[in-house]
């Protein structure tokens, strides 16, 4: 298993975590609430978390199909590439 610093930005948000024993993604949490404007609003929305990737290896955030058909809400520009050289918050 690949272990993959990471850095959390804001102490009071829980660290990433798997739900299930097994599951390939870890879930990510908000760094705020962002409020949506009806019929398909935007907002850029903060992780709290850095990551440190090593060389060649690239992360992805992809919406949950939860998140959409409970709360339409998804991630545009999915899935989200994460090189291994950001370092800067997700």
């Amino acid at each position: 298993m690949l272990r993959v610093p990471i850095v959390r930005l804001d102490p009071d948000l829980p660290a990433p975590a798997y739900a299930q024993p097994g599951d390939a993604g870890a879930d990510l949490r908000a760094r705020h609430e962002a409020t949506l404007a009806p019929g398909g609003g935007r907002a850029l929305v903060a992780t709290g978390i850095a990551l440190a990737l090593p060389p060649g290896v690239a992360g992805f955030v992809q919406p949950r199909s939860g998140l959409a058909l409970r709360h339409g809400v998804t991630c545009l520009n999915t899935p989200g590439l994460i090189d291994s050289g950001y370092r800067d918050e997700l």
